[in-house]
């Protein structure tokens, strides 16, 4: 949004936003509000409460599910309450206006998410720094996960030992310890953030690998004959070498599918259970290790398949927690992952999966494999700039958003900083103010419209085209110097998402060195496609425009054409034609 119309109260930047204001139909935006919810997600028949920064005068609030107004009322001081209709699974969006000259102005907007549960629309943060922090601190960073709705919270490297991930014992648990990296971590922090992470209705899973044991193993019970071999003879360990110092330990590979280390590992997970009240156990892995491997009896290892075993065994282990599983470039996911008891499919993306077409094509076969489960994708951005200090690259991010978000995915990135590498605690790149203000606004139109966007549906490409030639349009997946259009029929209605890469010239989601331009907005679009059946109404919503404030839209039907104006793009908009 960083051409966002702001009120004609701010009379000096009228000249800047004027472009805006006349290009998206109806309503102007005023970008000095804020609004809240006090949790990032409710229980059906729960009270939502909200709060705007300041009160404005005559002002007035609708609540929505997508284009369909519910209720609207005077706002009549600062913080209120609302209870939304009973329906599990559903998105809204509140949003807080006023009328001047008779043209509404939209103070502030917020999305509340109304699920039972966290798998269904999971936006997962994550959390990497577990020193001692003051009750101010960790305030703060629950707070910004809350205004961003983040459901779940994956606690990074908060562990002592891979092979005994807690400190001391479940009766007598460690004040502190150094994690891996020699970093000190804190009961008193962890237990903070746990508290308020629930608090704040999100659950809180701990990290830790399937199959890592650390060098002192052996004296903690770690038998040999549990390992990963690189020969058929167990003589040599299969394992991920770590410069040490910062590191206090190699990590050696033990096999995931072991029965006798599953039991093990249980077992210091129920230690860990009794001594933090987490919700479950994010499992890593470090993705497909070149050549054979075996166990140590000789036989050769299935170390993909071993991972279901693993997941299974987690689960029978303790069924009353949550297991969420990362396939490291889909390694494992097919066929083992997918079709085991995790809450939902987590992808971190490698090369060579670099183009938008690839963080798509993703999400697409993670549906297939686990007959419709949701994804989460762990994508890095600016990852070459990443090794030294600087900013995001704000239309780096929001390109990459707007195609995980518009097929179905969310984007592991936020925590106490955005990630910019698979490091969590490297926070060498920033956000600036406008990355800020667009993250926000994005991950409310993600919540918002969950229901088109990640409740169920079908994708598919009506014919499109630009009647008046002010875009070049091509249906996904992308071309360079175009705008790439995806359709999705959910239920009755059809929607249409156009995602401008007419400023893209490589199509590769990273944005390595943070070089992505910003796209110049396309203004008046006359849009024209095949629609056999009767449409009702068109309308038009943006995170990139109007707080998220969907518009209805003037169209023509006439035998099976549609004609309509898209009035606006810059990232991502999106056309839902009833």
């Amino acid at each position: 949004m960083n051409k966002i119309i702001v009120a004609v109260l701010h009379v000096l930047m009228i000249f800047f936003f004027t472009k805006t204001a006349n290009s998206f139909p109806a309503d102007v935006f005023d970008g000095a509000y804020s609004l809240c919810t006090n949790k990032a997600v409710y229980k059906p028949g729960e009270v939502v409460w909200l709060k705007i920064n300041h009160k404005a005068s005559s002002a007035f609030i609708r609540y929505r599910h997508l284009n369909k107004v519910l209720k609207q009322e005077p706002l009549l001081k600062s913080d209120w309450s609302w209870v939304p209709p009973p329906a599990d699974y559903q998105g809204y969006l509140v949003e807080v206006y006023t009328v001047k000259n008779k043209q509404k102005i939209i103070l502030a907007s917020v999305a509340v998410d109304v699920s039972s549960s966290w798998n269904k629309f999971p936006r997962y943060g994550f959390l990497s720094e577990f020193g001692v922090k003051s009750p101010e601190e960790m305030d703060s960073v629950i707070s910004y996960l809350t205004r961003h709705h983040i459901n779940g919270i994956q606690f990074y490297d908060w562990h002592d030992k891979h092979h005994q991930p807690l400190a001391g014992s479940s009766a007598a648990p460690s004040a502190t310890w150094k994690d891996i990296a020699d970093r000190e971590c804190s009961r008193e922090t962890v237990l903070g953030y746990i508290n308020r992470a629930h608090q704040k209705a999100m659950q809180a899973m701990f990290y830790n690998l399937c199959y890592g044991a650390l060098d002192d193993a052996a004296q903690d019970g770690v038998n040999n004959r549990w390992y990963m071999y690189r020969d058929s003879l167990h003589v040599k360990k299969d394992m991920f070498d770590l410069p040490q110092p910062p590191f206090k330990s190699k990590i050696w590979f033990v096999d995931p599918s072991d029965s006798s280390w599953q039991q093990y590992l249980s077992a210091k997970n129920n230690d860990v259970y009794k001594a933090y009240p987490f919700d479950g156990f994010h499992i890593d892995q470090v993705g497909n290790r070149d050549g054979k491997l075996y166990r140590y009896n000789g036989a050769e290892l299935d170390l993909a398949g071993s991972f279901r075993s693993f997941i299974t065994a987690m689960k029978k282990a303790r069924p009353d927690k949550k297991l969420v599983f990362n396939a490291v470039n889909q390694y494992g996911q097919e066929g083992s992952i997918a079709v085991s008891p995790v809450e939902f499919l987590y992808t971190e993306v490698w090369t060579p999966n670099d183009g938008y077409k690839d963080l798509a094509a993703t999400i697409l076969n993670n549906d297939i494999y686990s007959n419709g489960k949701s994804s989460v994708l762990a994508a890095y951005m600016n990852y070459q700039n990443a090794s030294g200090k600087g900013y995001f690259n704000t239309a780096g991010v929001l390109l990459a958003n707007a195609v995980i978000f518009a097929f179905g995915g969310s984007h592991l990135e936020l925590g106490e900083h955005m990630l910019c590498k698979e490091y969590f605690p490297n926070n060498n790149l920033a956000m600036n103010n406008e990355l800020k203000k667009n993250i926000t606004a994005y991950y409310d139109f993600l919540t918002a419209y969950q229901n088109l966007l990640r409740d169920g549906g079908m994708f598919n490409n009506p014919d499109v085209v630009c009647a008046n030639g002010k875009m070049n349009i091509n249906m996904w997946p992308p071309k360079a110097g175009r705008v790439a259009v995806q359709g999705k029929l959910v239920g009755k209605k059809q929607v249409l998402h156009f995602i401008n890469f007419s400023d893209d010239p490589d199509l590769e989601w990273r944005d390595n060195k943070g070089t992505k331009k910003e796209p110049l907005e396309i203004v008046g679009a006359g849009i024209e496609l095949k629609f056999v059946s009767r449409v009702k109404n068109v309308w038009v919503v943006s995170p990139d425009f109007n707080a998220g404030v969907p518009q209805n839209l003037k169209f023509q039907q006439s035998g099976n054409s549609l004609k309509f104006t898209l009035p606006a793009l810059k990232y991502w908009s999106m056309i839902v034609i009833e």
